[in-house]
């Protein structure tokens, strides 16, 4: 290596505030050399003469090119010299790109599978300030930030190498045991933790049991109106979609609409969007249903923690007794949407399967969300967080309906929700939920239409109106400027 040995000139800054005299010296030192002004290959003075000529103590000056030796940008030994290295380790980060790519080519033509050319984009997420009335959004402000970031920081404190390798696909042993626990006590599921698989959240899991039960042509069953995010699955495995009607009870049985479905996708805590909670007389319809046509029912209960006029209604799953229930929830709705932590009870015979379908995909969940959650519900700041938060939107529900019933009456018809994040509003005949929609968010408010959620054409239209989100004074200000939308298309 040829060392150079030219005249050796460093212009020290002004030390910022805060920092070490070493760090200082370090970020000195390189940016001289990273700028050109220490060329690779240069012999710097001994620290010594560095320390005699700046000023500065022998121990900063060996702290700063320990530190730059660390990384590449030094090297030599006692007795030899401290040099510039001859390859920089910025330049093994970067690739040099070849003048000829610069300029974009021609798009080439790509050969798409059949899925990639049937899946399409979904998303439901919107980085804008909340506003009323934008539904299947939990309360965020009034999450318990400062639990959550102790929990954390105490399993940072404590963290050893199985935190950070990971864990196996179906998820952090101590979080099943406690999402176990918990479906057992409070949802009525019949499970052990060996059937807990945790995922993302309610979305992952359909598209999981999309992968392991159905092939394309086959069919399934959906409830109409519904979730979208399940029939896009479907569409995308090119399953055939078979649109089953919902009324008061929920889900109607229909064994000539639903002839040849190998499964069935519903929400029967609370249905979606409707809000209806499907009545036990349904629940054994479509248990037997399940059982003679030997179908599986997914039961997505989305958020059924929050109930406010009676008791939460047992799981689908608790009263089977076939093994034909798959269960999912999450709690990105209970908790927060950016947590993506969900849980999937399979039956027995399946949780291999749906394991192996996990460990090809997204392996597992970050584990330190996941160690983080199980101290939180172990610990009881879930039950705690449950308890409060059913309060705060039982007390934004009753100003929605108060507010709604009292101006507008004629145009909008409240439902009588017992539970969850949101509500419907029926219109009254002849007004259009997706112009109304329209019209609402140019006056800077959220409001579903219920169009968006059905594959056949409405007996009513409606809205779908979330309350948890926003407090009172921002639902008020919601209906009022609803009120106006409604009047101005009247």
């Amino acid at each position: 290596m040829a060392k150079q040995s030219g005249a050796f000139e460093l212009t020290l800054p002004p030390q910022p505030a805060g920092a070490t005299t070493y760090e200082w010296l370090y970020e000195t030192l390189r940016s001289h050399i990273l700028d050109g002004q220490l060329r690779p290959g240069t012999r710097l003075p001994s620290t010594r003469e560095l320390a005699k000529r700046y000023g500065l103590a022998r121990g900063t000056i060996l702290n700063a090119f320990e530190l730059l030796k660390s990384e590449g940008y030094l090297q030599g030994t006692v007795g030899s010299g401290t040099f510039v290295s001859e390859v920089l380790p910025d330049d093994l980060l970067t690739v040099k790109r070849d003048a000829r790519t610069q300029h974009a080519s021609r798009p080439a033509r790509r050969h798409l599978s059949e899925y990639g050319k049937r899946v399409q984009h979904e998303s439901n997420f919107e980085a804008k300030p909340m506003r009323a009335f934008r539904a299947n959004l939990p309360a965020i402000d009034l999450f318990p930030f400062k639990k959550w970031s102790a929990l954390a920081a105490r399993r940072m404190r404590n963290a050893d190498a199985s935190l950070l390798i990971g864990c196996d696909a179906i998820g952090y042993a101590p979080l099943r045991n406690a999402v176990a626990a918990y479906l057992n006590a409070w949802r009525g599921v019949k499970c052990t933790a060996d059937q807990v698989i945790v995922v993302s959240g309610v979305q992952e899991a359909i598209d999981i049991t999309c992968r392991v039960l159905l092939d394309p042509g086959d069919s399934a069953a959906v409830e109409d109106p519904g979730y979208p995010g399940v029939s896009n699955v479907l569409h995308a495995c090119g399953v055939r979609v078979l649109a089953i009607p919902v009324d008061e009870e929920g889900l109607t049985i229909d064994d000539v609409a639903m002839q040849g479905a190998r499964a069935v996708f519903v929400t029967p805590a609370h249905q979606a969007p409707l809000g209806v909670t499907m009545s036990l007389r349904r629940r054994l319809a479509l248990l037997e249903w399940a059982q003679r046509n030997e179908a599986l029912i997914f039961e997505d209960d989305y958020d059924s923690e929050y109930r406010y006029s009676s008791r939460p209604v047992p799981a689908l799953q608790g009263l089977d007794r076939g093994g034909n229930v798959i269960f999912s929830g999450s709690f990105n709705k209970v908790l927060f949407p950016s947590l993506r932590l969900g849980y999937v009870v399979a039956p027995p015979d399946l949780v291999d399967r749906f394991v192996a379908v996990k460990s090809i995909t997204s392996r597992h969940a970050q584990l330190l969300d996941q160690a983080v959650l199980c101290d939180f519900i172990t610990e009881g700041d879930f039950a705690r967080h449950v308890r409060r938060m059913r309060e705060v939107y039982a007390e934004r529900l009753s100003v929605l309906l108060e507010c709604v019933r009292e101006r507008l009456a004629g145009a909008v018809e409240i439902s009588g929700v017992e539970a969850g994040l949101q509500t419907m509003a029926w219109l009254a005949p002849g007004i259009n939920s997706t112009v109304v929609a329209q019209k609402a968010g140019e006056r800077g408010i959220r409001v579903n239409p219920l169009r968006d959620y059905a594959r056949r054409p409405l007996k009513r239209d409606g809205l779908q109106l979330g309350f948890a989100a926003v407090g009172p004074a921002a639902i008020r200000h919601g209906v009022h400027e609803l009120e106006r939308v409604l009047r101005d298309l009247g």
